[in-house]
């Protein structure tokens, strides 16, 4: 089945007004995209943000009578209809596309993240096996890429492990192949909580992984990895200072190159950190507890 696609170009806004009027119109489903390449890196609480130039992408049936449409838009808002741009839009197979497009990926000395649909490419090397969900974590985004080379250079053999802001579950999963005794995976989240355990499963490791929200009493570690965001990573040194022993290593991930100073200096009374890795406008830091 084809589709019509109908975008529009919004401010911030005008994006929900535009967006709820086309829905009412008919639209089978309405999504925003970023117009001016405007990142929104660190959203507060509870804030859904919109970029300042924001396309409206609206899905119709095919054969949506595009000037009716138009005419339908211009008679309902007394707001400047912004132009409009119409264009076909043809099915495909969406899982296929997904599964030629997600590919095992390496992050050295023989760790690898996989999906299951695909064959590991070194079957007797350390294969997390893992497929996209509602929860954030797959290797390809390039926070959780460094954290994986961390892990993989400096396998956590026989150490409990704190994975703070787990996502999918793949840091904690990778952990537990290279050899970690537990691992305690926590998140906010409920969808990261349900991710983590199927992956677990999957991966065979559910009996070392304990999944938990973050107002679990946790045990001290010898190694914490939060992949997160550089203000609730400010916001929780206190608390990591408490879950880390002495000597333990932390890493901490998802902090913008213009961000780190200020990490570093919110963790230098307990600990001593270093910039492990960069990727893109991203750093990984790495260090130890004093």
């Amino acid at each position: 089945m084809a589709w019509l696609q109908l975008r529009l170009n919004a401010s911030a806004v005008d994006a929900d007004y535009f967006a709820e009027l086309l829905q009412q119109l008919g639209a089978l489903s309405v999504t925003y995209v970023d117009a001016a390449d405007q990142p929104l890196y660190e959203p507060g609480v509870n804030e859904t943000p919109l970029w300042q130039a924001t396309d409206v992408i609206a899905l119709f049936p095919a054969e949506t009578d595009i000037a009716a449409l138009t005419s339908a838009l211009q008679q309902n808002t007394d707001r400047t209809l912004p132009a409009l741009r119409a264009d076909p839009l043809e099915d495909k197979d969406w899982i296929r596309a997904w599964m030629d497009h997600y590919q095992p990926m390496h992050f050295g000395h023989g760790l690898w993240i996989c999906p299951s649909h695909s064959a590991p490419p070194e079957p007797h090397a350390i294969n997390v096996l893992l497929d996209p969900g509602l929860a954030f974590g797959t290797g390809t985004h390039p926070t959780t890429a460094m954290c994986l080379r961390w892990l993989a250079a400096h396998p956590p053999r026989e150490r409990a492990v704190i994975d703070y802001g787990c996502g999918s579950g793949v840091l904690a999963v990778a952990a537990a192949k290279l050899g970690a005794r537990e691992i305690y995976a926590i998140d906010n989240d409920p969808q990261a909580l349900l991710a983590t355990t199927r992956n677990a499963q999957q991966n065979a490791v559910d009996a070392l992984i304990h999944v938990a929200a973050p107002h679990t009493e946790l045990p001290t570690v010898t190694l914490l990895i939060a992949n997160i965001l550089a203000r609730p990573l400010v916001e929780l040194a206190p608390r990591f200072a408490t879950l880390v022993q002495a000597g333990g290593n932390i890493v901490l991930s998802g902090i913008l190159s213009s961000q780190a100073a200020t990490v570093v200096s919110a963790y230098q009374e307990e600990f001593t950190l270093f910039e492990f890795a960069q990727q893109e406008d991203w750093v990984c830091l790495a260090g130890r507890r004093h």
